[in-house]
């Protein structure tokens, strides 16, 4: 996985690219460190345009996301999915605990 960090005063965008597996678990820790200090109502958007395979370890990284974002009153929401990982969003549900925009 490789990642790219944008953000302005009010959205924070972590554009991911390549495949999240449990190998990346390490590097996701640098992600969710953008976390240590929100503003309350901060949005936080994955966007997953340029990811092209996500295993469960990755949903996992993504749910880990969400309880985090949750606890400091920001809004997670992933964007952009398509192929493979639209498919095992799709499958696993996220559409009913995360906000998905194409």
């Amino acid at each position: 996985m490789d990642y790219k960090v944008r953000k302005t005063d009010t959205t924070t965008e972590v554009l991911l690219s390549g495949r999240l597996t449990f190998t990346d678990h390490e590097q996701f820790r640098s992600v969710m460190a953008l976390f240590d200090e929100p503003v309350k109502g901060q949005k936080f958007v994955f966007d997953l345009s340029g990811l092209e395979f996500v295993d469960s370890s990755g949903l996992g990284m993504f749910l880990i996301a969400r309880d985090t974002a949750e606890r400091n009153d920001c809004n997670l929401v992933l964007r952009g999915a398509h192929n493979q990982v639209r498919r095992i969003l799709d499958i696993a549900k996220f559409g009913t605990i995360f906000n998905i925009e194409d």
